[in-house]
């Protein structure tokens, strides 16, 4: 009789604690209204902005290298008179790794891009959407940099070394050429004390810290005043620098010829100096927009 009593007792503190439960739950989904509740985005990797053409819902799509630049370009494009005939907002996108890139240029997805000629080569995009180059910047070299000797291209020279890389596989100054050169020498990645970073920022903290010992990339005027430029080899020059791609699948001269203008305009306010030297590709400033060169 005994053991029954406690059974039933038991059941009754289970059925009293679901309903308690249930009637909790009950009370909070009234007292909230589900209609005020936003989720803050964890990760942003877009902005928009409107046009003068509030009714227009053609979307002017960007696809830059960074935050900044996405922000910077998409607010001064929504302003401009052309963009504002032809679309109703510009939705600009940055990168975060290699495979969103890959995407918005091999489904030509964006409207306007930043990135290299080797990927747009790769994907035959200039082809099958019709990108056209729109500004660029100018060819560099890529070096081995270290911060006590000057690197030798030599099988015994890495060995031993911790090496800083960058951890984005279509960088040519660091990664692709670094790679090609460990290839030629014979040297198996797999012995080698390889340091990745994700940028070539990060890449000169780590040489400027003492936590590699080389790293691969370009040579910046502001390198100069961490490192000394008697300790820089060069792995290969003439590199073509990235560029801005403009999708035309019409011949949108207007269009052209003002996005130009304002990638010209954002490449004067850049701080280094690589990035001030941008050159357009078209000459716009006659009654016919023609194509200026084949390289810059």
């Amino acid at each position: 009789m005994n053991i029954k009593c406690v059974i039933y007792n038991k059941i009754l503190l289970i059925v009293f604690l679901y309903l308690l439960i249930v009637l909790v739950w009950v009370c909070g989904q009234l007292s909230v209204d589900s209609s005020e509740l936003r989720f803050v985005k964890l990760i942003e990797t877009s902005i928009e902005c409107q046009t003068s053409a509030i009714k227009n819902e053609n979307q002017l799509i960007i696809f830059a290298p960074s935050k900044k630049i996405a922000g910077t370009l998409a607010h001064s494009l929504c302003t401009d008179e052309v963009v504002a005939k032809q679309y109703g907002s510009v939705v600009s996108y940055w990168r975060y790794n290699t495979t969103e890139s890959f995407e918005f240029v091999g489904k030509g997805i964006a409207d306007l891009i930043l990135t290299k000629n080797n990927i747009m080569d790769a994907f035959k995009a200039e082809t099958t959407y019709n990108y056209q180059p729109v500004v660029g910047f100018s060819d560099y070299t890529a070096f081995f940099i270290s911060a006590k000797e000057k690197p030798k291209i030599t099988k015994e020279y890495f060995l031993g070394k911790r090496i800083g890389l960058l951890d984005y596989p279509t960088s040519r100054s660091g990664h692709i050429l670094p790679k090609q050169i460990f290839k030629e020498l014979d040297i198996n990645l797999e012995n080698l004390n390889i340091v990745y970073a994700s940028s070539h920022d990060a890449l000169r903290d780590l040489l400027a810290n003492g936590k590699v010992d080389i790293i691969a990339s370009f040579w910046q005027e502001s390198d100069a005043k961490r490192f000394s430029k008697n300790y820089i080899t060069p792995l290969k020059n003439n590199i073509a620098g990235t560029r801005w791609y403009l999708k035309m699948p019409h011949n949108n001269t207007d269009l052209l010829c003002s996005v130009q203008a304002h990638l010209l305009a954002m490449s004067q306010e850049q701080s280094l100096h690589y990035y001030k030297g941008a050159q357009s590709f078209w000459q716009c400033d006659n009654d016919v927009v023609t194509y200026k060169r084949d390289e810059i």
